[in-house]
């Protein structure tokens, strides 16, 4: 050996090392309805700090200088859209990925996809790349119907109207299929960390949907009470044929499934279909050929019961403004007298009676929408998206 080797070894040991070092992407799947594009305004992001059970939670998501954070190793690549304005936007992931109007433009809102992919930043060293597709108002038993589901069974009334077309069957699995798919092609494209000769591995799908079908009385019709548990067992069929369906076809027979159950409402939904559709939601995982590779994450527990009860106060002042327009047999102005300033007045003394200066500051601060989308509460949605993470790494097979 001769003092001109001593580089080019030198250089090839760093060369093997870093190959050595690097990993195959981690791919993550994330769909589902408006629950899973996430209507969290940013700015409810630090109410997060004011309770001390998830003060640290806030730490993960602000930076020393106060501000959001912004991955290191995570990129998303996000299709979703209005109707037929469907689109992309990608990037680096940070804030701004939750719904959006436009698909190419930062819409100021967190969903699920926020906390996770920090969540995963911090566990893993090797690239991550998320996919988001999802889109507000679909249902599973008709617009992500999965081939295996079967054709919609169309009624009579549907015909006369031309709703529900066969056609647009499962047009929104398909769309989400296509796109996994077209970014798999080209992960570089999305994600500048990707090395062909690594490739990439599909770690996991993480699943939030479910409100259109709860309150589907058509598909699921409404049962005596008592038997709610039977409305939603198609859900359930439905949600296994899903599972199978998308890992055959994106070529992932094992791929770790996270079903985020619905969990509006917290821990008091204040129905039976509620509780019962959140039990079907959760049925699959429990099935044999699932098992170690489908898991059910209860998200009624991150549901914040301070705002709730502050919000179901809002409820009744919007209720009581209707009877006053609407001229309600147990409305004060149930025989029409009032005039427009007198119910302005009767419904500022009447919201200021339920809800006080300092929960309506604290609404403020920590809801930036209605019961249906969580609230839109950040703390909500950071803890969801921590706990999918948590669950899609413990699925991981040992390495």
């Amino acid at each position: 050996m001769n003092r001109y080797d001593i580089p080019r070894i030198l250089c090839l040991l760093a060369l093997m090392a870093a190959s050595a070092a690097a990993k195959p992407l981690q791919v993550f799947i994330l769909a589902g309805q408006s629950n899973m594009e996430g209507h969290a305004k940013v700015e409810t992001i630090p109410y997060i700090a004011e309770d001390p059970a998830t003060k640290a939670l806030h730490g993960r998501l602000v930076g020393p200088d106060g501000k959001p954070r912004t991955a290191d190793h995570v990129w998303i690549s996000y299709h979703t859209g209005i109707g037929e304005q469907n689109g992309e936007g990608f990037g680096k992931l940070t804030t701004g990925y939750g719904s959006r109007r436009d698909p190419a433009a930062d819409g100021g809102k967190i969903g699920p996809e926020y906390a996770f992919g920090l969540a995963l930043d911090r566990a893993t060293d090797a690239p991550v790349l998320l996919i988001k597709a999802a889109w507000g108002g679909k249902s599973l038993n008709y617009d992500f119907r999965s081939p295996s589901g079967g054709a919609y069974p169309r009624s009579a009334k549907d015909v006369e109207k031309n709703a529900h077309p066969a056609a647009d069957t499962g047009k929104y699995y398909r769309l989400m299929v296509e796109h996994v798919k077209r970014v798999l092609a080209d992960p570089a494209r999305v994600c500048p960390a990707y090395d062909a000769r690594q490739g990439y591995e599909i770690a996991g799908f993480i699943w939030l949907q479910g409100f259109n079908d709860m309150v589907d009385s058509n598909y699921y019709p409404r049962q005596p009470k008592g038997q709610a548990a039977k409305r939603f067992v198609g859900y359930s069929e439905l949600l296994t044929h899903f599972i199978r369906d998308v890992r055959k076809d994106l070529g992932a027979p094992k791929m770790p499934f996270v079903i985020g159950v619905m969990g509006v409402g917290g821990k008091d939904p204040g129905n039976e279909d509620n509780l019962a559709f959140r039990e079907a939601m959760a049925q699959p995982a429990s099935l044999p050929e699932f098992q170690g590779n489908v898991v059910a994450v209860r998200t009624a527990p991150f549901w914040d019961e301070k705002l709730g009860a502050i919000q179901d106060k809002r409820e009744q002042v919007r209720q009581m403004a209707f009877e006053l327009r609407n001229k309600g047999k147990r409305s004060p102005n149930a025989d029409g007298k009032m005039t427009e300033a007198q119910q302005k007045q009767y419904l500022k003394d009447y919201e200021a009676k339920l809800i006080t200066p300092e929960e309506a500051a604290m609404l403020a601060r920590g809801a930036s929408n209605l019961g249906y989308h969580y609230l839109g509460c950040a703390k909500t949605f950071a803890q969801m998206g921590e706990a999918f993470a948590q669950a899609a790494l413990a699925m991981r097979p040992a390495r």
